[in-house]
């Protein structure tokens, strides 16, 4: 019963990857393309914790604590060029 919901879930969340890839590419502004980025990440870390379950192994789980502050600190940075036109003051 696990595989299945495992493989279900790895299926949405392949879905909503495809999605904020379409997201990102069509979209009519910057601040919408920050946004998709951002959900993209959120999927990929859930990917990864995903099939982290799947093997069994530890080491997916810090991977995706990395994938996570990487994430943020680029969803920070987006926002702030958005905002100020200059990450680096």
């Amino acid at each position: 019963m696990l595989d299945a919901a495992l493989w279900f879930a790895f299926g949405c969340f392949a879905l909503a990857q495809l999605l904020c890839l379409y997201r990102v590419v069509r979209a009519p502004g910057f601040s919408d393309r920050v946004l998709a980025l951002d959900t993209m990440t959120i999927n990929m870390i859930a990917l990864i914790t995903l099939f982290g379950i799947q093997r069994g192994s530890g080491f997916y789980f810090e991977a995706t604590m990395l994938f996570a502050m990487v994430g943020f600190v680029s969803t920070v940075a987006f926002a702030k060029f958005v905002l100020r036109g200059d990450i680096i003051e």
